[in-house]
């Protein structure tokens, strides 16, 4: 039962936001059940608010927490919008795990994703993860402008034939000179998830995520499609500066709206006619800093004022920038078919899904197991439906498209023994 221990200096007890803390193995998806988490306010550490355990599929149960009153995230003020927690993370056979400063605001889901160390493993790893300042809070340094199509005619260059989305982007947690940043192998969807929470407000209106969002995967995109830093001679995709590319936090939590709005557009990005390569949409926040593109404060008064995503981009970035999709999806299995699989389906699709899920039960035993007939009945649909409630997915029973691209990526990650670079 939640403790009624809160500190009204810190937050406005008439509102609360929700989280759900996730906790895996460090060698691979592997849920870890019944771990101990206790939750503190970031300032006042000592006093637990509420204690915890997983379940099965190594997630807690959603929670109320105290937050601040919406309007602080929804206009640019000096108060701190979000409030802050400590979540420490303990279970038997791993080492425990302290994140400072989850970020939780008011009416929204938060999601912490915890990964625990075995005891058993030699390797180095972290036991505090603290999460900065969201950058619409904090103070960053500004985007050093850049040309938003890059020379492509430089011989010698690496240069992909066509927008492919990857499996994985190498983050380097600093600026591109600092030798001493350790790069991180991070999903691209989780990058993204990870940015967006970071750029923007999960409180702000859905075509104005859907807008940001868009923008954060046009420029990671664009870092990807050119080999930006590895024509400079560096070994990574992008970096986590402000100055030189855009906000991703290790460690931090996203919210469930910005995670479902990534599901379903991931593999899009921004053209302009003629152009092969993805826009370099440079943004920021419109208040403290003004550049050539997305004003992030800006984008959401329009969203307010019934602007489309699209309408909002064109705003910024004029009249011929559109959306544009890849058709390849590095890593999965196989490719969307391009038609949602329900009760009625049969045939190849519906068997390959039927066993991907079986794999994944075996990891999250809360999915049923079924037989792989390739004909979609109700105990798939019921699959189905276990997995988008464990995955955060609007729970159908029916494989649609983000629900495809999620069933194929947890289906890799638990087939592997560990992920590359951990």
């Amino acid at each position: 039962m939640p403790n009624n221990i809160l500190h009204s200096s810190q937050t406005d007890q008439t509102y609360t936001g929700k989280l759900q803390i996730n906790v895996t193995s460090t060698l691979g998806l592997i849920p870890i059940q019944d771990a101990t988490v206790t939750i503190s306010y970031t300032g006042v550490p000592d006093v637990t608010v509420e204690r915890i355990n997983t379940d099965s599929s190594g997630q807690t149960q959603q929670i109320d927490l105290p937050a601040p009153p919406p309007e602080y995230s929804l206009n640019p003020v000096e108060q701190q919008p979000y409030s802050e927690y400590n979540i420490q993370v303990e279970a038997p056979g791993y080492e425990p795990v302290m994140v400072s400063g989850t970020e939780i605001l008011p009416g929204v889901t938060a999601i912490q994703p915890v990964e625990l160390a075995p005891l058993e493993t030699t390797e180095d790893t972290d036991e505090v993860v603290v999460i900065p300042d969201h950058t619409l809070y904090g103070e960053y340094p500004p985007k050093i402008p850049e040309d938003e199509i890059k020379p492509m005619d430089e011989s010698g260059e690496i240069v992909l034939s066509r927008v492919v989305i990857p499996e994985f982007v190498v983050v380097h947690d600093g600026t591109p000179d600092d030798s001493t940043a350790p790069n991180y192998y991070v999903r691209y969807r989780d990058y993204i998830k990870n940015v967006v929470s970071s750029e923007i407000y999960a409180t702000w209106p859905e075509s104005t995520i859907y807008a940001n969002t868009l923008a954060i995967m046009s420029f990671t995109l664009n870092r990807v499609y050119t080999e930006w830093y590895r024509n400079k001679g560096y070994n990574f995709t992008i970096t986590s500066s402000t100055a030189y590319d855009q906000k991703w936090m290790r460690g931090r939590n996203s919210y469930t709206n910005i995670d479902r709005i990534v599901d379903s557009i991931f593999n899009n990005y921004l053209s302009r006619p003629g152009v092969r390569q993805p826009i370099f949409t440079s943004y920021c926040d419109g208040r403290r800093v003004t550049c050539d593109g997305l004003s992030q404060w800006g984008s959401k008064y329009l969203g307010e004022e019934g602007y489309t995503p699209i309408d909002i981009i064109r705003y910024y970035y004029g009249s011929d920038m559109y959306i544009n999709s890849a058709q390849s999806v590095s890593g999965v299995p196989s490719s969307w078919p391009g038609y949602n699989l329900t009760t009625g389906s049969s045939g190849d699709k519906v068997r390959q899904i039927q066993q991907q899920l079986n794999r994944i039960a075996r990891n999250y035993p809360a999915i049923p197991t079924i037989t792989a007939d390739g004909i979609f009945g109700p105990a798939t649909a019921e699959a189905v439906r276990a997995f988008q409630r464990i995955f955060n997915l609007p729970v159908s029973g029916i494989v649609d498209f983000p629900t495809w691209y999620s069933i194929s990526n947890v289906y890799v990650a638990v087939s592997r023994i560990s992920e590359p670079g951990t």
